[in-house]
């Protein structure tokens, strides 16, 4: 009872500032139209637009970028329906289906469903963070620093998940990001580590440049690439709205999908690509014409649809309660927490309530603008596809410039982004992942602080991790999650491969034709 009435004050707070609505506005259509983009990924937004919400008060910069978080997992639908190019990973089920209705002329009805199983299965993935996350975090107030060291190896084991296409590439970029989070002062001694007598790095590697480098300069550089090879696209989009009939038959597929979204979404490294096409599977499996999938089912629309929506709220339930980020964007967002001076975490529900329902509140009314501004705009962020990519790339690189300088003015700041994102662009033509070097930003030292405060408590016994229950259950858990993990990825490899093939075949036999 307590939290709906707390829920319903930070109704009533964010309502009586006309700023926080706008800024919820700015955050959803900002997010669509990164997501929308091939290429440009809600993780990207977020991490370009986390500089402009310094000056905010925190609620407001926090609902601006939960919007393009919202917006950016949708946004990835419309580019994926109408020219069969995911804008975002969490669309690429989507358009297995989406695609193919959008060449039966029915592109529009395609991204109608899309929007409202979109808002249903973010609305339930909301719901489900505010009701579930108070009652995991009164659990996480019992936590010490061998807790929140068996916690951190926990998260760790989410590198699995993204490491891509290589366990062992994503393993070695996580060690590359744990390596970097040893510049600077040491967090206990005060003694200055790694930073070759430059007074730039006492403090370390400020995350926001390094964020802005990995998936902002280097997105630059792969543009920059593939200028000239890149052909322009032209989309047409008619009738958006589906008819109340093909809306209602959808809802059983809607809600179900949302409420898998959100608990695929609430295991930390899932995430919502992996949501939508768990959610795309079961819907084929008990659909009465799963044969109708993959040529233009609404079903197979609607499902992953509203999968990575749900996903969106449950992947923000183990960063807020336990700060451990559920997949890259949460990851974004907990460093954007911090910046604005709040610890992720139990103690956050404890002494910064006055924050923490905004959030909950806020994410509810992202869904609600996501409705009305994806029907309404749904003609004008199609014609973003059409964009030249030689017209978006030099914005694009401003951003990353105003953005890289703005938290500490600092050029250096600006070059050290600048050098990230090399490195990063040759990350990614060697096929090494880069979120796995941000999970360890984050994470790392979290893990090393604790350990060592662990010991400390513990006269240098490392027996301290197995004996306190909920830290030997944590570890217990980081192997079992490893182990199972593991398993999923080779399996997940195999889904994509056949998809791959799929596509590949069907291309074919158009090209025939």
């Amino acid at each position: 009872m307590e939290s709906i009435v707390l829920l319903l004050g930070a109704f009533q707070t964010i309502f009586s500032d006309p700023f926080s609505l706008l800024f919820i506005l700015i955050g959803v259509t900002a997010g669509i139209m990164v997501g929308c983009l091939p290429g440009l990924t809600a993780t990207m937004g977020c991490a370009l637009l986390i500089p402009f919400t310094f000056s905010m008060p925190p609620i407001q910069g926090l609902l601006m970028l939960m919007g393009i978080f919202t917006g950016g997992i949708y946004g990835g639908s419309i580019s994926g329906i109408l020219i069969r190019t995911p804008g975002t990973p969490a669309a690429a089920a989507t358009l297995i289906d989406g695609y193919p209705l959008s060449q039966q002329g029915e592109a529009g009805k395609a991204i109608g469903i899309a929007t409202i199983a979109s808002f249903v299965g973010g609305a339930i993935g909301a719901l489900i963070m505010a009701l579930l996350a108070p009652q995991i975090a009164q659990f996480g107030l019992r936590f010490g620093p061998p807790e929140f060291f068996a916690l951190a190896i926990f998260g760790l084991t989410m590198i699995i998940s993204i490491s891509g296409e290589s366990l062992l590439k994503g393993v070695i970029a996580a060690l590359f990001g744990l390596l970097i989070t040893t510049i600077g002062f040491d967090p206990l001694s005060g003694v200055p580590r790694f930073t070759f007598g430059s007074e730039n790095l006492l403090g370390g590697v400020t995350f926001i440049p390094a964020l802005i480098g990995l998936f902002g300069f280097a997105q630059v550089f792969r543009n920059i690439e593939k200028m000239e090879i890149v052909p322009q696209v032209k989309s047409k989009v008619g009738k958006i709205l589906p008819s109340f009939k093909e809306v209602k038959s959808l809802l059983p597929t809607m809600f179900k999908s949302g409420g898998m979204g959100a608990m695929t979404g609430s295991v930390p490294g899932l995430g919502a690509d992996v949501a939508a096409f768990v959610a795309y599977g079961e819907a084929k499996r008990t659909s009465k014409q799963p044969e109708k999938f993959g040529k233009g089912a609404l079903e197979g629309v609607a499902a992953p649809e509203s999968a990575n929506n749900g996903a969106t709220g449950g992947a923000m339930i183990p960063m807020l309660t336990l700060g451990v980020p559920g997949d890259a964007v949460t990851a974004v967002l907990l460093g954007a927490l911090t910046i604005h001076g709040f610890q992720p975490g139990p103690l956050l529900f404890r002494d910064h309530l006055d924050i923490v329902y905004p959030i909950f509140a806020g994410m509810i009314l992202c869904q609600v603008v996501l409705l009305f501004v994806g029907l309404g705009g749904a003609r004008l962020f199609a014609k973003l596809i059409n964009i030249d990519i030689k017209v978006l790339t030099p914005v694009i690189f401003l951003l990353c410039i105003v953005g890289s300088y703005s938290m500490r003015f600092s050029f250096f700041d600006v070059w050290l982004a600048m050098g990230i994102g090399v490195l990063a662009y040759f990350m990614g033509q060697a096929k090494f992942p880069v979120s796995p070097i941000l999970l360890a930003l984050i994470l790392g030292p979290m893990a090393e602080q604790n350990m060592r405060r662990s010991l400390m408590l513990s006269q240098d016994d490392p027996s301290i991790f197995f004996t306190r229950p909920i830290s030997a259950i944590f570890l217990i858990l980081a192997v079992l999650m490893a182990i199972t993990s593991y398993r999923k990825f080779k399996k997940l490899r195999a889904i994509e491969q056949q998809i791959a093939e799929d596509i590949a075949e069907s291309s074919s036999a158009e090209s025939q034709k």
